[in-house]
């Protein structure tokens, strides 16, 4: 295993334009309504979120694709050349779940195509351990909370903020591999060091 790599964390979810209800404040008496066509429409995100293993100077970088449908194989396989782009090519080693597109005999015959790719695969029933999970959840209780949008595009342009909102704020994403308990070595970046 390459120690001088890219770590990346690589998950899928879903948008649909039916809003994601969340509380909000109105004032007394006046009761918030959401109104929306009932439109069945969905999209799938992908994300993959890197820290390098040996130069926390570099910081957490987050790639992030929007498709309409959902994710197979050919998608994914897409997202990764995508990835691979996004890393020029460096060494990454990425993590992600049991998903049977992840883990399919496309897949691996391509993978084993890629001097670049190293795959490392998350235990069962444990979305916890993946910091990706708690971006989803950023932007579904913030961007996406009480959208009620009429196309999909909509839905892609809040989406898109959020993901602006976490790129600029480089404390987002060490939280997110904080919280899910993982540590990468050195354990801990400049910023979050305990001395400080």
């Amino acid at each position: 295993m390459n120690t001088r790599a890219w770590i990346v964390f690589l998950d899928e979810s879903g948008v649909s334009l039916l809003p994601q209800i969340r509380r909000t404040y109105a004032p007394r008496g006046r009761t918030p309504l959401l109104r929306h066509r009932l439109n069945w429409k969905r999209a799938s995100m992908a994300a993959a979120l890197g820290y390098h293993s040996t130069d926390f100077d570099r910081g957490p970088r987050l790639c992030f694709h929007l498709k309409p449908g959902s994710y197979d194989t050919i998608a994914l396989i897409e997202v990764l050349e995508q990835v691979k782009a996004f890393y020029r090519s460096e060494p990454v080693i990425l993590v992600w779940d049991g998903l049977s597109a992840h883990w399919s005999r496309a897949m691996r015959a391509w993978v084993t195509e890629q001097d670049w790719l190293t795959l490392e695969r998350l235990p069962a029933y444990a979305p916890e351990l993946n910091p990706v999970e708690l971006l989803w959840s950023s932007l579904k209780k913030r961007e996406l909370a009480n959208l009620a949008g009429d196309h999909l595009a909509d839905v892609a342009d809040a989406t898109e903020q959020g993901i602006h909102r976490i790129n600029h704020n480089q404390h987002l994403p060490w939280s997110y591999l904080a919280h899910t308990g993982l540590t990468i070595h050195p354990p801990h970046p400049p910023n979050l060091r305990k001395d400080q």
